[in-house]
């Protein structure tokens, strides 16, 4: 897709959402195949896998590394919009991290599943028959996961602590310096049409620049992860994974774009 230059503009927003709402339409077409190999799996008389399935796999990890490649090009064009999403839900806001998903979430949502899983197999597990899923994770794969959380917790926090610095310039010298001049400019001459725009521009500039580097570490954060829990996990545990984590976060923009519907009807009605 052709990247246009531009900053905040709403041709940015419609362009990159239109590929946003294509990739997730794959992405419900990929979820359904991984249900399907998951069903498949479960009613199969024989331990050995599919032939497909690393193939499905892998196409399904493609497609992240495909979106997270195209919104770091993105990025350079309109990085406010892709810190704060227009499309997204008040409720999905609510667990933003830097533009996405916080990458700690992953290990959060495998333990859940994992326990899910095991006690839906409790019995099955104590007469040492293998199942398989998330609730099956050897004591190797729970102690390579631990070192990968660790490592993904250390990193999210120097993150987090780039984003609070980066935030913090809104109110450094050079800001502080440009309002008062836009301000003293916009009372002499009685209105404003944006004071020096060329010093506006290249100050919010420079700010813009340290949130693009923020965001792009960010989004490798959360590939990272996701490509480093799907590396410990079986071929079979990471269809269970990918379900979960895609189930989860389309019912979380679902449930959010519900609950925004609600709240508009109630309010027009009084």
């Amino acid at each position: 897709m052709a990247l246009e230059s531009g900053n905040g503009t709403g041709n940015n927003q419609e362009n990159f959402e239109e590929f946003y709402e294509k990739w997730k339409d794959e992405q419900k077409y990929q979820l359904d195949d991984l249900i399907t190999a998951s069903k498949d799996l479960e009613q199969a008389q024989t331990d050995q896998l599919p032939s497909s399935l690393p193939g499905l796999v892998d196409r399904v990890i493609a497609h992240y590394e495909k979106y997270f490649s195209i919104k770091s090009e993105w990025v350079k064009t309109d990085v406010l919009l892709l810190l704060s999403p227009p499309w997204n839900s008040p409720l999905e806001d609510a667990f933003l991290w830097v533009g996405g998903w916080r990458p700690t979430t992953a290990f959060h949502l495998l333990y859940s599943k994992s326990s899910i899983q095991f006690e839906a197999s409790f019995s099955d597990l104590l007469k040492g028959k293998e199942i398989g899923d998330l609730g099956d994770l050897s004591p190797e794969q729970v102690s390579l996961i631990d070192k990968l959380q660790r490592r993904t917790i250390k990193e999210e926090r120097e993150i987090t602590e780039k984003l609070a610095k980066q935030q913090g310039r809104v109110a450094d010298r050079e800001m502080v310096e440009l309002s008062h001049k836009v301000s003293e400019l916009t009372r002499v001459e009685g209105e404003s049409n944006g004071g020096d725009d060329g010093g506006v521009d290249s100050v919010l500039k420079t700010k813009e620049e340290g949130f693009v580097m923020v965001l792009k570490r960010a989004d490798d954060l959360r590939l990272g992860t996701l490509k480093g829990i799907v590396g410990i996990l079986s071929a079979i545990q990471t269809v269970h994974f990918l379900i979960a984590a895609e189930e989860l976060l389309r019912k979380m923009h679902d449930w959010g774009k519900e609950k925004q519907e609600r709240e508009s009807s109630t309010q027009g009605v009084s």
